[in-house]
This record gives C-alpha cells, sequence and structure tokens, in this order.
C-alpha cells in the first residue's frame, strides 16, 4: 500500500501558526487564492479571518497587501505576526519617515510578507508607485480588503474610503482579491462583489451564531456604577468595556480604578506611548479591564474575553455582532451585556446630524442618505434592546440568517408577564390621525396630560408602534412621527397586542 502523502497547506498551518487543522471555512478560501480566484469570505469573528490571506502569503513565498480601516486593527495583527516570526508591517499616517524608510526597503529586499495598508494611504503617489514595484517583480500573491462591509452603505460601518477600492482590480488586474467580514447581510454581499469588482467568487459564508455566548440588554440605570461592577467582578479572564466618546472612556476609567477595579482607557485621543502600554497590559495582565471607544476596541484581539460590555445602545445589529464578538474567542463561555436607554438613540441621532452639518454641499446630499439609513439601523437595534425575542435570534436575523431561540440569552430565560396595550394604542393613532406629524417627545407630553401614564410609557409605546409599522418616525434624526396605512387600518378594526412593560 502506498503511503499516505502529508497534507501540504495543514503542515504549513501547523509550521507558521501551531494548529492542528483548519477552522470551518478556512481552508477553501486558502485554496481559491493559491488558485488565482477571487474570494468573498464572510466568517464570525473569532472564526480565523485573516489567515485566509496571511497563509497563501507564506506558502507561495510572496507578500500580501491588505486593506485595512482602523489602525489599532493593523497594529494588533503585525504584532501578532511577528509573535509567531512572520515579516508584516503596516503603513499609515502614524509612521514616522525613518520607520517608512525601513518599511519600503524591507518591502523592496523582499523580507515582508504581510503589508497592511490604511484605504486613504492606498491613493497617494508614493504608495502607488510602490505597489506597482512590487507588482512589476511578480511577489504580489494576493489582495485583502478586511472588514469589506465598509464599502456598502447599506453595511453598519460605511467608509467613504472604501468606496474607491474597485480600482484595486483595475491597478493589479492578474492578482486575487479576498474580501473578508465578519458579518453581512446579503444586501450587503452583493455591493461587495459589484464595487469592489470581484470576477467569479467563491463564496463563504458561516454561521455568525456563537453558542458559547450569552446575550443580556438591560436599561441602563441613573447610576449604573453599581451594576458595572457587579458583571466586571463574576466574569473570568479579560473584560471589555466599550463607551461611546473618548470622554465617557475616561471617566469610567477612573471611576472603576476608585471602586478598586485596575481599569485602563484607550482611545485614539491617546499619545501612542499611552496607548501602546494599555494594549499591552490587555494583553499580558491574567485578568485586565479595558475601556475603549468602539473603533479602537475593535483593534482589541485577545481569546479569553469573559465580558463585553457596551455602555451604551449600539448603533446596528450588525455592528454589535462584531464587537460583542470579541468575547469568547477561546470557545470557553462568555457573557456580551448592554446597558442602553431610550435616549441613546436620540443622542446618537443629534451627532449623527451634527456631523452632517459639517459636510461641503456637494457631499451633503449623500450623506443625507446615509444618515436616514443610519437611523433606520438605530432602530432596529432598539428593537433588538427592547424587544421581547430571543437576542441572538434577532442579531442574526439582521445578517439575514434565521436561527431558532438561543435559550441562553435574558429574553429567553425571562418571559415576563404582557399585559394587553389596545386602549393605549387606540389613544396614539388617534392622535396622529388627527394631526401632520407629531414630535414623540410631544405625544408623551400630550397623552401623559390626560393623566392616564407616564410620559415616558408613551414613548415607549411609540417605540413599540414603529416596531409594528403601525407608525413611522422621520429618518433625520428629529424623532416626527406618522400613522403608516397599517396605523390607519388598526383604527378601523383592532386586534389585540400584548407587550411586556
Amino acid at each position: 500500500m502506498e503511503p499516505q502523502r502529508a497534507d501540504p497547506l495543514v503542515g504549513a498551518l501547523q509550521t507558521h501558526f501551531g494548529w492542528e487543522d483548519f477552522r470551518p471555512g478556512q481552508r477553501s478560501v486558502v485554496e481559491a487564492l493559491l488558485q488565482g480566484r477571487d474570494c468573498l469570505a464572510v466568517l464570525p469573528t473569532g472564526g480565523g479571518k485573516s489567515l485566509c490571506y496571511q497563509l497563501p502569503a507564506l506558502v507561495r513565498q510572496g507578500l500580501v497587501l491588505v486593506i485595512s480601516p482602523l489602525v489599532a486593527l493593523m497594529d494588533d495583527q503585525v504584532n501578532h505576526l511577528q509573535r509567531h516570526g512572520i515579516a508584516a508591517a503596516c503603513l499609515h499616517g502614524g509612521l514616522d519617515l525613518p520607520a517608512r524608510r525601513q518599511l519600503i526597503l524591507r518591502l523592496r529586499e523582499r523580507k515582508l510578507r504581510v503589508l497592511y495598508l490604511a484605504p486613504e494611504r492606498l491613493w497617494g503617489e508614493a504608495t502607488r508607485q510602490l505597489v506597482e514595484e512590487v507588482l512589476e517583480q511578480g511577489q504580489l500573491v494576493a489582495l485583502a480588503v478586511d472588514e469589506a462591509h465598509c464599502i456598502s452603505a447599506w453595511g453598519h460601518d460605511f467608509r467613504p474610503d472604501y468606496r474607491r477600492l474597485g480600482q484595486l482590480r483595475r491597478l493589479c488586474p492578474g492578482v486575487p482579491l479576498v474580501a473578508l467580514s465578519a458579518t453581512a447581510a446579503p444586501r450587503v454581499r452583493a455591493d461587495i462583489i459589484r464595487l469592489l469588482e470581484l470576477r467569479r467568487p467563491l463564496i463563504q459564508v458561516r454561521s455568525a451564531r456563537r453558542p458559547n455566548l450569552t446575550y443580556a440588554m438591560v436599561r441602563r440605570p441613573k447610576e449604573p456604577l453599581q451594576m458595572v461592577i457587579e458583571a466586571v467582578s463574576a466574569a473570568r479572564g479579560a473584560v471589555l468595556i466599550y463607551a461611546r466618546t473618548r470622554r465617557s472612556v475616561e471617566r469610567w476609567a477612573v471611576q472603576l480604578t476608585a471602586a478598586g477595579i485596575e481599569a485602563n482607557p484607550y482611545h485614539a485621543g491617546m499619545d501612542p506611548e499611552s496607548r501602546r502600554l494599555a494594549l499591552s497590559h490587555f494583553q499580558e495582565h491574567p485578568s485586565p479591564v479595558l475601556v475603549a471607544t468602539v473603533a479602537f476596541g475593535m483593534g482589541v484581539d485577545r481569546a479569553d474575553v469573559g465580558l463585553v460590555l457596551h455602555l451604551d445602545l449600539p448603533a446596528t445589529p450588525e455592528g454589535y455582532l462584531q464587537e460583542s464578538g470579541r468575547a469568547g474567542r477561546d470557545g470557553s463561555p462568555a457573557r456580551c451585556l448592554v446597558l442602553f436607554d431610550p435616549e441613546d438613540r436620540a443622542s446618537l441621532g443629534w451627532a449623527m446630524r451634527a456631523a452632517g452639518h459639517q459636510l461641503s454641499p456637494e457631499v451633503r446630499e449623500q450623506e443625507q442618505v446615509r444618515l436616514e439609513l443610519a437611523h433606520r439601523q438605530l432602530r432596529r437595534m432598539e428593537a433588538v434592546a427592547e424587544g421581547e425575542a430571543c437576542r441572538e435570534q434577532a442579531l442574526l436575523l439582521a445578517v439575514g440568517e434565521l436561527v431558532p431561540p438561543c435559550g441562553r440569552c435574558d429574553a429567553c430565560r425571562s418571559r415576563p408577564m404582557q399585559r394587553d396595550w389596545t386602549t393605549q394604542v387606540g389613544q396614539v393613532l388617534e392622535l396622529l390621525e388627527q394631526r401632520d406629524g407629531v414630535d414623540q417627545r410631544a405625544l408623551g407630553e400630550t397623552l401623559s396630560g390626560e393623566g392616564s401614564s407616564p410620559e415616558e410609557r408613551w414613548r415607549w409605546l411609540a417605540r413599540r408602534l414603529i416596531q409594528e409599522d403601525l407608525i413611522t418616525e422621520s429618518d433625520d434624526g428629529g424623532q416626527r412621527l406618522w400613522l403608516r396605512p397599517a396605523g390607519r387600518r388598526y383604527l378601523r378594526q383592532p386586534w389585540p397586542l400584548r407587550w411586556a412593560a
């Protein structure tokens, strides 16, 4: 009998990364790239997306060029590869001139295997010449676009710089291109293929379901410090806390440290050395606590994160799946907790509107469309947080995946008593029928004046009716309400509506 031949790809995997075998979905992408074929890989956070382009560079002893939107994520990937003895570097605006010159020298001497680029750097004349030089030398094995959902206005983190990445195909016409994302609904996947001009790509989509994660979403109390302390104290391993603003990050790091829990801040406003020390502490301490803004927190990579805690409502279900996916990457049980308040969506909306006013007139109309989409996504996230359905089921439905209830989340484990809201629904709809648009806050004030329910309860009911498509809300952040055709049908012939409250 002829002896069984060793698998060269598994051998390379073991040699360079110490893994015994590929994770689901990885091998087919690696093989397709080595065969010169384009790919779209949608693999869950922790599913090993980066290996899909790193291994081909090592097998071919060439270079893979990776476009990534986050400096923190690039730095983390480079540090990880260097720890494995793999030559990697990143080119971004934070590099000083000597470091940039050293990088270019290593590239020309063919000593690099993976080079990370911020998308805006790709269009500089010096960078383009460098790419063309590498291409002429025949050392470019593949192109990779990480966080590829950023190219789509329907994605949860649209980046205008990503729109130009379709030019990669014309810049490097014979080089296979792989687009990678942890979450991408069917509409976003279609956008990625079209805008990146992928040619007959292999499409590899794995389930975003993470059975070791437990989701919980609870109303944030006025003084949430004790709740946060209890959650952090009960967590195993590392803890990652997301805050919306840099000021909030700093404030929470100080509060937790004063309460006896050593917590480090991590955001773009810190000096590079302070960020480096904070990240190093998070990676090396046995049970660190890091408070970060979402953008920088997405650059944090540690396998045993036992708790990912959001101090505010996440902006989108898709984004939350990625952010919470930093937890439990070692396969051990981990908790994902969101503390939210109904005012979170309003404050997020006003912040987005303020940013839109600072834009030039020529791009303001395009940004207005994106702003309206962002508000719809916020409403979807609010529906997940305030709804009574399984959290995991609702989140995965946002990326086009239908799964049964998880049985683990707070919604599955606690089924509160429901009450009939038919009378109050009729009051809301009748008011909207009488007026041409009503501000959500004014709605609460008007109906509360009748002495039947507190103002906040009416605003909560309005949000539920938006989720039921009985009424609609303006997409400009103004929270103005109108009656929908289904709401008019309800007024003619009501049906029972029961929710917990």
